[in-house]
């Protein structure tokens, strides 16, 4: 019997991607950002859908649907509602969307039509439809509840409902103006960061401060029921119609106008941060409690952008009536492409279900392009590097030893992770014992703030000898306390330092993925999932006697994550990392100084 292959698709948002299902298989999934090296690139994934065409060795002739991520008419009935509700207000706005609308965006099913080179079926589920498949579809579980939270689609900005084999249901939603993802987007443009990119940075930067604000929040800007629901005073918001998130109200409010980019963060930023964040749990809290009086099911799926929220997904795991949940690792607009393919395979088409209790068929994420030995030797040859080729025991070993000696690497490894995190095969790796080594990574790396930090990779079968963590995490999307007996209790003077100041004070063991309030955004690694990471993992541990290790995305501030050997290369000769591993191939920076390569060309 011939092979059915649905094409998914992402665009004109932000984070565009494609997915290829082959049989209800996940072959393929890729963002656009990783082609073009524009992050967050909301372009047509004219890149994206070759790769996947490639990787699924078909051309586009031969698939059976198109799925696009949302219904684009009835997100340009919001924009226009929206914006003749508060007419003759956000003309500038409106003037500045509609073009682009009318002359592109409207025309979706003709644009994929020419882009893809396809003449077959193209469907539009629903921006949340999306999300829930994206969410269900994949898990482990037969039935679940699933909770999807983002800024907007087409009107809905929250949902939830119930998925059974293949049936998706959604029971209730939350609509336009009234948005977590958009309240939390606003404090994120109101503290200096760029929205759909610095909400990590807002909750990176949460345990620095206090409260301070968020009965205010709760007070002033939000009408929160017990349920979860809620309703925004839009008197304290711009991004109905205009063309920033807050608002004059607002930033009377918060005692002064937005922070500027780029600029000092003090004590203020940092309460707000802490106080949005707080404010964010709670409503999840609520919701999560909701869902599950009215369901009565004993499993979550998660997904929408606020499902990155991974502080919030450690609480609903650990004080949740939900006895296990699973969260989409490609969670933003990104991972619709995903869920519009198996929307359109399980619920277009009606196809079943296969849950066979082995584990999630998110495939580890690894769904991206990858390299051969071949390839990369030949581009390594054409840039004239100086290199060392090893076996695999000898190159782990070399590895771990750099690791223990404080050196920090560039890991290019399989197939490219698919999703915001990288998981072990496109990371920056360190020594998670070292003092210096978030510091060292954030300024000289990835040239970015001292306070962001860093994610641990640990041996999943030894998690819970640093975690209070009795669960998977293969996708880095759970925050987690770090282990009492592997804290370093602080002194008195260090309990009287605040703010940025609390960044020197060592907190455990392994202080370069511990965070300010003993937390930590913890991945497991399984043999299965990515037997060469886990095996380097192994090495460490057993030759320098530590399961850990810091593990962030292979890029620096500013670019995606890289995608080929040209990007790693490029991204390890213009900063101070000191090794470089492609595949088998080990490179040194000193090595490389020796030779004349100083940058990349």
């Amino acid at each position: 019997m011939e092979s059915v292959h649905i094409l998914g698709i992402s665009a004109y948002y932000h984070d565009s991607a494609a997915c290829l299902l082959r049989d209800g298989e996940i072959i393929a999934a890729a963002q656009e950002e990783r082609f073009t090296r524009k992050k967050h690139d909301f372009s047509f994934p004219v890149h994206a859908v070759d790769y996947c065409l490639r990787q699924g060795g078909i051309h586009a002739g031969e698939l059976a649907a198109i799925a696009f991520y949302d219904k684009p008419f009835i997100k340009f009935e919001r924009i226009l509602k929206s914006h003749l509700a508060e007419a003759p207000a956000g003309l500038r706005s409106f003037l500045k969307a509609v073009p682009l609308w009318m002359k592109q965006k409207l025309w979706i099913k003709d644009d994929i039509a020419r882009q893809v080179g396809f003449a077959g079926r193209i469907i539009f589920p629903e921006h949340h439809q999306s999300h829930a498949a994206s969410a269900f579809y994949p898990s482990p579980f037969r039935e679940a509840a699933f909770l999807t939270i983002d800024g907007v689609g087409e009107w809905a900005t929250t949902s939830f409902g119930t998925g059974r084999d293949n049936r998706l249901d959604i029971r209730a939603e939350i609509f336009f103006p009234h948005s977590l993802g958009l309240l939390y987007s606003a404090f994120t443009y109101y503290t200096g960061f760029k929205v759909n990119s610095g909400e990590y940075k807002l909750m990176g930067l949460a345990p620095y401060g206090e409260p301070e604000y968020r009965d205010l929040i709760l007070d002033k800007l939000m009408d929160l029921k017990e349920d979860g629901s809620f309703r925004l005073n839009m008197d304290y918001f711009d991004f109905c119609t205009g063309l920033t998130m807050t608002g004059p109200k607002f930033h009377r409010l918060f005692g002064g106008p937005p922070r500027e980019p780029e600029s000092e963060i003090d004590q203020r930023i940092m309460n707000l941060a802490r106080s949005i964040q707080d404010v964010t749990e709670t409503v999840i809290l609520k919701m999560v409690d909701h869902v599950h009086r009215e369901t009565g099911h004993r499993y979550l799926c998660l997904a929408g952008g606020v499902a990155l929220n991974c502080v919030a997904n450690g609480r609903i795991l650990r004080e949740s009536a939900f006895e296990d949940i699973w969260i989409q690792p490609a969670a933003g607009d990104a991972g619709g492409a995903l869920g519009a393919a198996l929307f359109a395979w399980h619920s277009w088409l009606g196809k079943p279900r296969v849950v066979d209790g082995s584990g999630d068929r998110q495939k580890g994420s690894y769904l991206g392009p990858e390299f051969s030995d071949s390839e990369i030797r030949e581009f390594l040859q054409g840039k004239g590097c100086s290199f060392v080729e090893l076996p695999e025991e000898r190159l782990l070993e070399t590895v771990a030893d750099q690791l223990d000696a404080g050196r920090v690497i560039g890991w290019f490894q399989g197939r490219m992770e698919y999703g915001p995190r990288a998981l072990g095969n496109r990371s920056i790796i360190g020594d998670a014992r070292s003092p210096a080594m978030q510091e060292t990574i954030n300024l000289k790396i990835k040239f970015r703030e001292s306070f962001r930090p860093f994610a641990p990779s640990v041996l999943k079968e030894r998690a819970t000898d640093y975690f209070e963590l009795d669960h998977e995490s293969p996708y880095m999307l759970l925050v987690t306390p770090v282990r009492e007996e592997i804290r370093h209790q602080p002194t008195e003077e260090e309990l009287r330092l605040q703010g940025l100041a609390r960044l020197k004070v060592p907190r455990s063991t392994i202080p370069a993925v511990t965070h300010v309030d003993y937390s930590a955004r913890v991945q497991t690694v399984a043999r299965e999932d990515n037997p060469r990471y886990h095996r380097l993992l192994r090495t460490f541990d057993e030759r320098h006697g530590c399961a850990v290790i810091v593990n962030t995305s292979f890029n620096v501030r500013g670019e995606p994550i890289v995608c080929t050997p040209e990007d790693a290369f490029r991204c390890f000769m213009r900063t101070e990392m000191d090794t470089l591993v492609l595949g088998c191939f080990l490179l040194e920076k000193n090595t490389m100084t020796r030779t004349g390569h100083r940058e990349a060309s």
